[in-house]
């Protein structure tokens, strides 16, 4: 398999750039074809901005879809950007791992993601009807791909479980799988979340290398989380809403996953 590894953490010794050097020395061992995007080690640009669309009329107001849209067709977008979405074209699995800042991911992952996914690319593409609303949420040019992603936190296990003080892991998560990942086309594996990071010593961090090893082990075997596809006939179109008969009576996150939902008790 060809795999992408995306790192967002400032520091190589840390617990994430040990974990994404295990990750990479693993999945080569393992006979798989491994390309990296460090993101601070790559000095990367977080900002979207007029900069990213040199072709542009400079005179024209910036409208970020719309000349990324032309910056895409017209094969004039950055060197740095173009070469990310080579990267993702290429890769079988992509993997995202960073720290959970401030309940998200950190701003340089999500620049990453805002200067890549370009109208056409990743998002626009395909038939717009009163029957279908686009490639998207299960289909998209990432479909047949895996993502997986892999996050760390310093607070308990128990801080982000259904009846924790931060929310539940899985719903802090959900604008990531759901929103960053699915929407593409991605079939999107379960997390693996490392907590309490400041009390990782020798004995747990060779736990976690073990449990990782075998998360990479099973990255095509392994269920994706399973989110109902847009257009298989669970949702209202072009409303975009689930049908009366499914879930009903329930809203939130949970209801856009056939999944059961985790116990309260």
């Amino acid at each position: 398999m060809n795999i992408l590894l995306v790192l967002a953490h400032p520091e190589p010794a840390s617990l994430n750039g040990a974990l994404h050097r295990f990750m990479a020395e693993h999945l080569r061992a393992a006979g798989h074809s491994v390309q990296t995007s460090d993101l601070y080690a790559m000095r990367w640009k977080p900002a979207l901005d007029a900069d990213d669309f040199p072709a542009r009329d400079s005179a024209a107001r910036f409208d970020p879809v719309r000349d990324s849209l032309h910056a895409f067709q017209g094969g004039t977008q950055t060197a740095d950007i173009a070469a990310e979405q080579r990267k993702l074209l290429w890769a079988d699995a992509v993997i995202l791992q960073f720290p959970l800042w401030w309940y998200s991911m950190p701003a340089i992952l999500k620049g990453w993601i805002e200067r890549i996914y370009a109208y056409g690319f990743a998002y626009g593409v395909g038939e717009h009807s009163d029957t279908r609303w686009g490639d998207r949420f299960g289909q998209g040019v990432m479909a047949g791909k895996r993502a997986m992603v892999v996050t760390t936190t310093g607070g308990w296990a128990s801080h982000y479980a259904p009846r924790g003080i931060n929310g539940p892991i899985d719903d802090l998560l959900f604008p990531i799988h759901h929103g960053v990942l699915y929407y593409p086309g991605f079939d999107v594996l379960p997390p693996y979340v490392v907590h309490r990071t400041d009390k990782v010593d020798q004995a747990a961090y060779a736990r976690i290398e073990e449990e990782l090893g075998r998360r990479l082990d099973t990255l095509w075997t392994t269920d994706p989380i399973p989110f109902r596809p847009q257009n298989a006939g669970d949702y209202e179109i072009p409303a975009l809403t689930l049908r009366a008969h499914i879930a009903p009576g329930e809203t939130g996150f949970a209801v856009h996953s056939t999944a059961k939902p985790a116990r309260l008790d």
